[in-house]
């Protein structure tokens, strides 16, 4: 902050008003001084009665203000990805709405009103959506991974995978809603889970909905498998998070014939590939590999920025076990396997301590993280592809910020 005048030092409480009232005044004359004010119906102006009328009454005849500068660049920009294939105008009007202003379908409703004159209701919204579900989406699928071939010069070389939960604050489950393990720590809602399928650079390929109980790792070789097929697709490799892996699902995937990176759950490793991780030197961003055979790679990498952060979060959650065992409200039902409560030890038949030297182990993998993958691919693509799945990251945080269920 730079310093442009001194107007005065207040050394009493009645001192204040009159300096406030000399710096307003500083104030307004480097005002007048930098940038002259147009007095247009001002004192300059008393003369000029007629044309203080015209404007008065031209300004009364607007009755709306239409914003239409995002409506011509995101016009520009339907028509170039070819969505205009479609021409219904409510699938136009919501991807506008969707992309200036992202809010509820109520909201979108007014936000269309308001500032673009569209007259689109809630009701004819909702069905809409039934007819773009019904009949258009595949439409919409087609267009998508062409535009992306396209961009990616023809070649869609990795398929990125993630899934996450919506929840619906109802009562009662039905076929599709129904209660699982919640992202968002709401496990006696419904929900559904979502998967979304994208290529490098975040462009959407494909999406599924499954029921909110179903194991997640179940969800991705379907819709992977079905792309695939509906697009011919050659020579690419399928990227996932570790969440949605174990044996069977690395089993299916090489029995398809794919290839694949995915985040690799080193702790689970056997004891054996356990000691030789720990065993290597910690060199920030320097990774070791490992041969498991049958063509599988596990790639451990470290960095500084990893074992601070794994540090900190421990024991941040540490110290919330430590004040809710001085409460006493820990139980036997807080042992479980979620977050830092697998670090809680029963003794006895009713105490609930914490484990301290299971604390100390899990210290040693600070900075650690895994790779599984089949392909031959340099160590530094193998990372690199990995932490492309942000993309799908951040369309389920810009998704899950804006729309209400």
């Amino acid at each position: 902050m730079n310093e442009l005048a001194t107007i005065g030092i207040a050394k009493e409480p009645e001192d204040l008003d009159s300096l406030i009232s000399k710096a307003r005044e500083w104030i307004e004359r480097e005002q007048e001084r930098r940038h002259p004010r147009l007095d247009l119906f001002g004192e300059e102006r008393k003369g000029c009665e007629a044309e203080l009328l015209n404007a008065e009454q031209m300004l009364s005849c607007i009755t709306n203000i239409s914003i239409n500068g995002a409506d011509l660049i995101l016009n520009r920009v339907f028509d170039s990805v070819g969505f205009n294939r479609i021409e219904d105008p409510v699938f136009r009007q919501l991807v506008k709405a969707r992309l200036a202003y992202p809010a509820s379908k109520a909201a979108t409703a007014e936000y269309l009103k308001k500032h673009f004159d569209e007259d689109v209701s809630l009701s004819k919204i909702y069905r809409y959506l039934d007819k773009l579900s019904d009949s258009q989406h595949e439409t919409v699928q087609d267009i998508s991974v062409l535009h992306t071939r396209q961009v990616l010069n023809g070649r869609i070389g990795a398929l990125f995978y993630n899934v996450t939960t919506l929840y619906f604050e109802a009562d009662y489950e039905d076929e599709l809603r129904k209660t699982g393990f919640s992202k968002e720590g709401r496990h006696r809602d419904p929900q559904i889970i979502l998967g979304l399928l994208v290529s490098i650079g975040g462009y959407p390929l494909a999406y599924c909905i499954h029921e909110g109980n179903k194991y997640e790792g179940h969800t991705m070789l379907p819709v992977v498998t079905e792309f695939v097929r509906k697009y011919k697709l050659e020579d690419f490799i399928v990227v996932a998070d570790s969440g949605l892996m174990n044996s069977d699902n690395i089993a299916d995937l090489e029995a398809n014939g794919y290839k694949y990176i995915i985040g690799a759950k080193i702790k689970n490793e056997s004891k054996r590939i356990q000691e030789w991780i720990l065993s290597q030197p910690k060199v920030d961003k320097q990774m070791v590999e490992y041969d498991k055979g049958g063509s599988r790679r596990l790639l451990v990498g470290y960095t500084d920025d990893r074992a601070r952060k794994d540090a900190h979060n421990r024991e941040k959650g540490i110290q919330r076990l430590e004040k809710a065992y001085q409460r006493g409200t820990l139980t036997k039902d807080n042992i479980n396997k979620r977050g830092y409560n697998k670090f809680l030890k029963m003794e006895g038949d009713i105490k609930v301590t914490i484990n301290y030297d299971k604390l100390e182990a899990d210290a040693k993998w600070d900075g650690l993280k895994g790779y599984l993958t089949n392909t031959n691919i340099p160590t530094g693509e193998v990372y690199a592809a990995y932490h492309n799945l942000w993309h799908v990251e951040r369309a389920f945080r810009i998704s899950k910020s804006k729309i209400e269920i």
